[in-house]
């Protein structure tokens, strides 16, 4: 937003958006490793309730729905990372991607394939594993980037 002149809307190319998602995937690492070794009881109840909404979602095949319930589970471990900076970044970076996360949800299968990387990400996370859990985040948001990628950039094309 510009004073007296309105909202300007950037566009981003798809290597500007590659790059987003490389940046966006360490910032999820480092929080869920974080979350990992931080989490207290209020957290872990936050991230196992969020989880549970997405587990819902998906089995109503809700990709709206679905969309809403994953940012809320990623916000929860950002907060159990008990990082304010770290959170704000992830935060601002999330809200910079969010079209394009949206749209990743109709690849085939990506829904399905997202609750599974949750459980998982959740799993290391209660269990205190910093370790597993960087790398299943890390993993999570990068495999967007690979095929996942090029999948959504066939899916925009008119």
């Amino acid at each position: 937003m510009r004073p007296r002149r309105g909202a300007v809307v950037a566009k981003h190319g798809p290597e500007r958006v590659f790059e987003m998602f490389e940046v966006m995937a360490e910032l999820e690492a480092m929080a869920g490793g974080l979350a990992a070794r931080r989490h207290g009881e209020s957290d872990k109840a936050a991230i196992l309730a969020a989880v549970e909404q997405c587990q819902h979602a998906a089995e109503k095949n809700g990709t709206d729905q679905y969309y809403y319930e994953n940012g809320i589970f990623h916000r929860a471990i950002y907060t159990a990372s008990h990082s304010g900076f770290l959170e704000e970044q992830c935060v601002a970076l999330q809200r910079r991607l969010r079209p394009y996360r949206r749209l990743q949800l109709r690849v085939r299968n990506r829904m399905k394939v997202s609750l599974a990387e949750h459980c998982e990400i959740v799993d290391a996370i209660t269990a205190g594993d910093a370790q597993k859990a960087r790398l299943l985040l890390r993993h999570h948001i990068a495999a967007v980037q690979g095929n996942r990628f090029g999948d959504l950039l066939a899916t925009l094309r008119p």
